[in-house]
């Protein structure tokens, strides 16, 4: 049986000789414990720093690692799928890490005799985040509530750390939409599924690659790109205000007949300012939707690979 390891990076220069020194133990164990032949395979996402000049000089020193580098920055989404892709037929089964290793990379081990007894998908789950900062645990937190209130079946705790057979990955491959979501898609496969729990670890060189602005941004392509939900929200919130305005334009007749009516801006200036933030925001949910339509129908490709190494 054989392993490819995924590891998309992404600016890891600081990170990378460590990472590599610690998978290059997880293969010796997988060697060792369950008789399994481990490759990494390194996807530079168009790194600014010397991340491919580190890649290389690890493909020639050694041949259980290979390189691809892509021309131009495509997001963590599509470096993921382009080693996923790349890993079809060279292997028995892949498995996806972050370079910076704050996912516990010895829970490959426990993967890997998931799929040797007969699962196509083994999730890794978080048990807890203690080394998160509070604010990160927090937002984690919201995002995966949020994700879980518009998909059902979206894991708690689960991000891009799972195994996957190579008949489980030729079956993800199948899905053509270029906004993609991957915690979303790999579930829709349906194949047998395990899960392999783990505490998350601090990272220990470099600087996170998702900071408060691209966390917001992943939330969002990830509810928009795998959930109408929000749309149906607005279409609620709509209903829900024309009801609400009925009821007071009965109210505002009873009392213009009753002779009640007390000229005065207050409640007409609220009520303005409230539909209008309604709809602008309905206005704006509805346009995200659109730009994704206008994404797919081009039909651009996801990325393109300059460079490859020992494979």
């Amino acid at each position: 049986m054989k392993i490819l390891i995924v590891i998309p990076c992404y600016c890891e220069e600081e990170v990378l000789p460590l990472t590599m020194e610690k998978m290059q133990v997880v293969i010796q164990r997988l060697k060792d414990e369950l008789q399994i032949e481990g490759r990494i395979l390194l996807v530079d996402d168009g790194s600014k720093d010397r991340t491919w000049q580190l890649i290389s000089a690890f493909c020639a020193q050694n041949d259980d690692v290979c390189g691809i580098k892509l021309s131009h920055n495509r997001g963590h989404q599509n470096a993921l799928w382009a080693g996923m892709e790349e890993s079809i037929d060279k292997c028995d089964a892949m498995v996806s890490i972050d370079a910076d290793l704050q996912d516990d990379e010895q829970v490959i081990v426990d993967m890997a005799r998931q799929i040797q007894d007969g699962c196509d998908i083994v999730y890794g789950v978080r048990k807890e985040r203690k080394t998160d900062t509070f604010f990160k645990r927090f937002t984690a937190q919201m995002f995966y509530q949020l994700m879980r209130s518009v998909d059902k079946e979206m894991i708690y705790n689960h991000a891009d750390f799972r195994m996957m057979s190579n008949r489980a990955v030729k079956a993800l491959m199948e899905y053509p939409e270029r906004n993609v979501f991957l915690r979303g898609l790999v579930r829709q496969l349906g194949f047998k599924e395990g899960y392999a729990y783990y505490n998350r670890k601090a990272r220990e060189a470099g600087e996170s690659k998702y900071p408060l602005r691209k966390m917001l941004s992943f939330s969002i392509d990830g509810i928009t790109s795998f959930s109408v939900a929000p749309l149906k929200f607005i279409s609620a919130a709509g209903i829900l205000m024309t009801l609400i305005a009925l009821v007071m334009m009965i109210y505002a007749l009873i009392s213009y007949c009753r002779h009640n009516a007390i000229p005065g801006w207050t409640s007409i200036l609220v009520s303005l300012w409230f539909i209008g933030g309604v709809v602008t925001t309905g206005v704006g949910i509805t346009g995200i939707y659109i730009g994704k339509i206008f994404t797919e129908v081009k039909r651009r490709p996801r990325y393109f690979i300059e460079e490859r190494l020992n494979l």
